[in-house]
């Protein structure tokens, strides 16, 4: 979202907003079925939990993680989510990961990265890249900037967060490039293996008409947990490359940002946002080449700038548009947008929305997800 231009909504048309966003009607690729045929239909209610500004000002809510286990401040089932700007609202400078107590309703700093870790090229800007392992282990993406533009912008890194909130270390090699999009994990406990967009590879400034570059890449990182220690990385393999990435004063980086996986593991999905399109990877946890950007499940349609990316329970994906404020969900199986379903109606955007989607997470028990709308810096309830 431009930091320039972000026009905020008030209370009144946020109350307004949720009141009426769980009557409105799915807008469906097809003609409307008797039964239902997909998640977002058993949807009804939006809620705003909290304002995500934590007291240094940071701003633009980017991650989101519900913690699958209780470790040291974290309890099983709260919701992390990660800063992008500062509290000048420039991109690429937010260093806070709030957490959220759906039990108390309440809202904590988690962790404060300092902005000038040194371990981290370029210092620290909280992507959507981040997770929190069943060890207890937060890992978060770095997407820095030093004065808010992509002209400035640094490598990144990845950080490792012990369950207090401190520093326990940082990830940085050659193939982590402005770590991106929300990570894929397969988490067994004392190894793990996450997959990550990196989208800063040949990527300048947004002055003019800035190209595209085709060097984005999905990276695995294959990781051993060992007890009371932070995770380390036995082996990095790039599985898929060539994603477009483009440099953008609004949004800082358009690249490849959802990633997800099949239920049996088989299928790595990406949400390619210069192509408008969501791709597939196969074998994403065996194999050791690069499937180049994998093979096309579905384009356009629906599919607005597609962003964030989970799994919902019945296996279709929910893809957030940048474009504008719906939630599209898909069948993997056939390659079927089923439906779009606004979730952000603010009309301070155009269309309503635009721009202030980023990351998204279901409900532990599966009955919900979790959202942000950077533009107001809110975590919001659909269920």
């Amino acid at each position: 979202m431009n930091p320039f231009s972000r026009k905020f909504s008030s209370r009144a048309l946020l109350a307004a907003t949720a009141a009426t966003l769980g009557t409105l009607a799915l807008a469906t690729a097809s003609s409307a079925y008797a039964e239902p045929q997909g998640f977002l239909e058993t949807v009804k209610h939006h809620t705003t939990l909290i304002n995500t500004v934590p007291d240094n000002g940071d701003q633009n809510p980017y991650a989101i993680v519900v913690a699958p286990v209780s470790a040291g401040a974290v309890k099983q089932g709260d919701v992390l989510v990660g800063n992008f700007n500062n509290s000048t609202n420039l991109q690429g400078t937010g260093s806070t990961i709030i957490n959220y107590h759906p039990d108390t309703r309440q809202m904590s700093v988690f962790a404060t990265v300092p902005r000038d870790l040194k371990e981290c090229p370029g210092g620290i800007g909280l992507s959507t890249a981040m997770t929190m392992l069943k060890s207890g282990w937060v890992i978060v993406g770095s997407t820095p900037s030093n004065d808010g533009t992509t002209g400035t912008k640094g490598a990144g890194c990845l950080i490792v967060i012990d369950p207090q909130g401190k520093i326990a270390s940082t990830i940085s090699t050659p193939n982590i490039n402005d770590p991106w999009g929300n990570m894929a994990v397969v988490d067994n406990g004392t190894s793990a293996t996450l997959f990550v967009s990196n989208a800063g590879f040949g990527v300048g400034g947004a002055d003019g008409n800035p190209p595209v570059f085709k060097q984005a890449t999905v990276l695995r990182l294959d990781l051993d947990v060992p007890d009371g220690k932070p995770p380390v990385v036995q082996k990095e393999t790039v599985i898929g490359s060539g994603f477009g990435a483009q440099a953008d004063k609004g949004v800082f980086l358009v690249g490849p940002t959802g990633l997800a996986l099949s239920g049996d593991k088989k299928l790595l999905y990406v949400s390619d946002a210069i192509g408008n399109r969501i791709t597939e990877i196969d074998d994403p946890l065996t194999r050791d080449t690069s499937a180049g950007v994998g093979r096309q499940l579905t384009a356009d349609g629906l599919l607005h700038r597609p962003l964030a990316m989970v799994t919902a329970p019945n296996g279709h994906l929910l893809v957030t548009n940048a474009l504008n404020g719906q939630v599209v969900e898909i069948d993997p199986a056939t390659g079927k947008q089923l439906y779009a379903r606004w979730i952000d109606t603010d009309k301070a955007q155009s269309p309503p929305g635009n721009g202030d989607l980023f990351g998204i997470a279901m409900t532990p028990e599966g009955d919900g997800f979790y959202y942000v709308e950077d533009d107001v810096n809110t975590l919001v309830l659909a269920k």
